[in-house]
């Protein structure tokens, strides 16, 4: 699930790890996409076969500081909140990303806005 992940990353920061290893699911490789796509990770890989698959993922740092400063969990198993497209806002004043799920795959907010397509708000990072 995505909340361990962010948790995962955010933790492994704190430390100054180079690398982690996150057990694979479509949903985390959708994250992970989007959170290279804008530069809050370097890279990841799948590894692994069949049951044994996982990420290794290269964390970003910048000035000797971890690129992720900080996250905030929107939707949780238990309340999930959704959003219209209208209805999906800045974060930190454009320098964060909001990340939503839609049926069209999870995108960030921004995207989602253009094609005019609301959803699942999973998380925001900055």
């Amino acid at each position: 699930m995505y909340i361990n992940l962010l948790t995962q990353l955010k933790n492994a920061q704190a430390v100054k790890k180079e690398n982690v290893k996150i057990p694979y699911s479509k949903m985390d490789e959708g994250v992970l996409k989007i959170l290279t796509s804008n530069n809050y990770i370097e890279n990841f890989e799948k590894k692994g076969q069949k049951i044994k698959r996982y990420f290794d993922v290269k964390l970003k740092y910048v000035e000797n500081k971890g690129a992720i400063n900080g996250i905030k969990l929107i939707s949780k198993p238990s309340h999930r909140i959704y959003v219209g497209f209208e209805k999906i806002r800045l974060v930190k004043s454009g320098y964060g990303l909001m990340v939503v799920s839609t049926s069209k795959g999870i995108m960030s907010g921004q995207e989602a806005r253009k094609v005019k397509m609301g959803g699942l708000a999973l998380f925001e990072i900055w």
